[in-house]
C-alpha cells in the first residue's frame, strides 16, 4: 500500500494555497545576511517558482536585512492575483549578522512599514510574529504586548491576517485571546517531533502549521535509514523528508527554500512521491533513534 498527500491545498487566512510553497530565506547571503552571491540566479529562482505554480511565498524583511524582499519585488512585482506573501516581524539584524529581538510597538510598526515598502505592497496579507525569547527555539514568555501592537496595525488596515512563529502552545492560546491566529510556523521535521500534538490540535481548529528546517536545519540530517528509503524510491533525502511532511497532516504547508532552480524543481516533485507503509514506518522510527 502506498500513501500520497490527501489534498493539494489548505486554507491560509481567507485563501486556499497549494501545500508546497517557497521560502525565500536562502536568497540572501551566507547566514541570511548581505546580498546573494548571484543576484541573477536569485531572481531566476523566484520567477521559476511562480512559473511552476507556487502561490505561497514566505519571507521577512530581516532576511538580508531588506535584501530578500527587494529581490522579490524586483522579480515578481506587480504580483499575480493568486500569490500569497507571508512575512515575519519580531527581530532585527545586528551589524555582526546577529539576530536581536524587536518587540516594541515602535519596532513592529517600523518592521511592517519596511516590509510594505520593500515588497511594494499597500497591505501585508499574513504577518507572523516571531517570538524571540530564545533565538534557538520556543521559550515561554508573554506575547501580549507585541501581539496587541500587531493587532492594532491590523485594525488600521496594514495587515490582513496574523500568525505566530517559534512559539509554545501556551503562547498560541494567549495569542488567540488577542486576535485570530491563521498559522503557526515552528521547527519540525522527521526527527524534531516536539510539535506532534500541537499539529493535531491545530488541524482540529483548521489552522495551518508551517514547519521550517524540513531536513534538520543549516546542518542537514544525516540518516542511513532516510538515505535507504530515498535510494529505493530513486529520490533525494530532501524529497522524502518533504513527502513525509505532506503526509503527516493535511494542515501542514511547506516552504522549502533554495537558491537553485534545479533544487526548486526537485522540491516540488516531492508532492508526487509515493511512500509505502514500510517507508512510513521506517521514517516514523527516525525520531525514536535520536
Amino acid at each position: 500500500m502506498t500513501r500520497t498527500a490527501s489534498a493539494d491545498t489548505y486554507r491560509l487566512g481567507t485563501r486556499a494555497v497549494k501545500r508546497l510553497g517557497y521560502g525565500a530565506m536562502q536568497l540572501a547571503g551566507p547566514g541570511v545576511f548581505g546580498p546573494p552571491k548571484d543576484t541573477h540566479a536569485a531572481l531566476a529562482v523566484l520567477r521559476e517558482a511562480l512559473a511552476l505554480g507556487i502561490d505561497h511565498l514566505d519571507t521577512s524583511d530581516f532576511y538580508g536585512p531588506h535584501i530578500t524582499n527587494q529581490l522579490i519585488r524586483e522579480a515578481l512585482h506587480p504580483y499575480r492575483d493568486d500569490l500569497v506573501i507571508v512575512t515575519k516581524v519580531g527581530a532585527v539584524r545586528g551589524d555582526d549578522a546577529s539576530w536581536k529581538p524587536a518587540f516594541s510597538a515602535e519596532d513592529l510598526e517600523r518592521a511592517v512599514h519596511d516590509n510594505l515598502r520593500n515588497l511594494g505592497l499597500d497591505v501585508l496579507e499574513v504577518v507572523n510574529l516571531r517570538a524571540m525569547f530564545d533565538v534557538h527555539g520556543p521559550a515561554e514568555g508573554s506575547i501580549e504586548a507585541p501581539l496587541t501592537a500587531l493587532a492594532e496595525l491590523q485594525r488600521r488596515g496594514l495587515i490582513q491576517h496574523i500568525g505566530l512563529s517559534n512559539v509554545t502552545p501556551a503562547q498560541i492560546e494567549q495569542g488567540r485571546s488577542i486576535t485570530p491566529i491563521v498559522c503557526v510556523q515552528n521547527h519540525y521535521n522527521l526527527v524534531h517531533r516536539g510539535d506532534d500534538g500541537l499539529i493535531d490540535q491545530l488541524a482540529g481548529s483548521a489552522t495551518a502549521y508551517v514547519p521550517f528546517f524540513p531536513l534538520g536545519g543549516f546542518t542537514p540530517l544525516q540518516s542511513g535509514a532516510l538515505n535507504e528509503v530515498a535510494a529505493r524510491l530513486e529520490a533525494t533525502p530532501m524529497q522524502v523528508a518533504l513527502a513525509w511532511l505532506l503526509r503527516r497532516s493535511p494542515n501542514i504547508l511547506l516552504i522549502p527554500g533554495t537558491s537553485s532552480v534545479a533544487h526548486l524543481r526537485e522540491n516540488l516533485a516531492s508532492a508526487a512521491l509515493e511512500l509505502s507503509d514500510e517507508d512510513l514506518a521506517t521514517l516514523n522510527g527516525l525520531a525514536a533513534r535520536r
